[in-house]
């Protein structure tokens, strides 16, 4: 009975393991873990503003062409080899810059509710993960609040 059981731990745990090695192996093609980057596409990014404000088909179009703008000159930063430390401040800049366009497409009712999505953004990320790289929920200049204490 012991020996039984024994055969059927180790077949259990042996399970559990392979399991455990597959679903590792997509996270990480992915960009998730072990340090890489996960980046949205331009489409993700619009769709996920749209649910945040509800845009217009004319403003998902605007929007897109901004971030693929974005996208490019981030691409050629990345291209130049510049030294990492130098280029996150210009990196940060040009989502800065998205951000306060988008925004200037938006109608009075939308623009607090795409501040309130900027807001709930994880900590230091910007839209389109990829690493710090967000400007504050305010498009910039205001420095971050003072944490709790």
């Amino acid at each position: 009975m012991k020996n039984m059981f024994r055969k059927f731990a180790m077949r259990a745990g042996a399970v559990a393991l392979c399991s455990a090695a597959l679903c590792a192996v997509p996270a990480m093609a992915q960009g998730g873990g072990g340090g890489g980057r996960m980046q949205m596409t331009s489409d993700q990014r619009v769709a996920a503003i749209d649910k945040a404000v509800t845009l217009t088909d004319d403003q998902k179009i605007k929007i897109k062409a901004i971030y693929e703008a974005g996208q490019k000159k981030m691409a050629d930063l990345r291209d130049s080899g510049e030294d990492f430390s130098t280029l996150m401040p210009k990196m940060q800049a040009i989502r800065a810059d998205e951000n306060v366009q988008i925004k200037a497409l938006l109608t009075d009712e939308q623009k607090p509710k795409f501040d309130a999505y900027l807001a709930s953004l994880p900590q230091g990320r910007g839209p389109g993960g990829g690493g710090p790289g967000g400007p504050p929920p305010d498009g910039g200049g205001a420095p971050p609040p003072a944490p709790p204490q």
